[in-house]
């Protein structure tokens, strides 16, 4: 399959000229126009006929829509070893917010307890979608059944000045705070976060529809 020429006939001008605007870290040539339900389609399509392999296996890739047919073909893959070994060739390469986050390969589930320590490992790393990464997958699996407070501590010990970074640590607590209160809450009342990152997360909480009325006013009182 050629799959820029598959791409390409997917493109939409209008898509693209909108979807530009929110990926500033991009070069808007290297943005084609796709919507993403249509990549996905596509890489199920290109996943299926088998010959994908080398396409894996071509990095870096020039367009951003490669980039996210990379990152769908990888969570499709059925087995544990390949997948993280191709999610491990890929992040280095993941060089916006968009592809970060979309990326969640379905087998990771099935295998918290080994995930958890490649986390370890990329959250430490020097490269921003990297760290971005670590801390979405801990957002994703180990917030509910498999939280364990030592999380929060994770990430709340990341220090950074990227804004991709600090986003994704924001957006983390939020979503601890609607599904870990308790233990998620003196990181709010004591101050353990950097003052970006605080009031970003009680921003994102304020906005979220899983927090109560009540626990918004609470937690606005503690704005820096």
């Amino acid at each position: 399959m050629n799959i820029i020429k598959e791409i390409l006939t997917l493109q939409d001008i209008e898509y693209k000229n909108f979807h530009q605007k929110l990926m500033p870290t991009i070069n808007p040539d290297r943005i084609i126009g796709v919507r993403v339900p249509a990549l996905r389609k596509l890489a199920k399509d290109f996943y299926k006929s088998g010959d994908f392999q080398s396409f894996l296996s071509s990095l870096p890739h020039k367009y951003y829509e490669e980039n996210n047919i990379h990152a769908f073909l990888i969570e499709q893959i059925k087995d544990y070893d390949k997948a993280i070994y191709e999610t491990e060739n890929f992040l280095p390469y993941i060089d916006n917010w968009a592809t970060c986050d979309m990326f969640q390969p379905k087998i990771f589930k099935k295998h918290k307890k080994e995930l958890l320590e490649r986390i370890k490992i990329w959250i430490k790393s020097e490269k921003t979608y990297t760290v971005r990464y670590a801390i979405n997958q801990l957002m994703t699996h180990f917030l509910d059944e498999d939280f364990n407070p030592e999380f929060l501590k994770s990430v709340a010990d990341v220090k950074s000045d990227e804004y991709y970074i600090n986003m994704m640590r924001a957006w983390y607590f939020a979503t601890a705070l609607a599904k870990q209160y308790d233990a998620t809450l003196p990181y709010i009342t004591n101050n353990r976060l950097d003052k970006w990152t605080h009031n970003k997360t009680i921003q994102k909480a304020v906005e979220s529809n899983r927090i109560s009325k009540d626990t918004k006013v609470y937690l606005k009182s503690y704005k820096i």
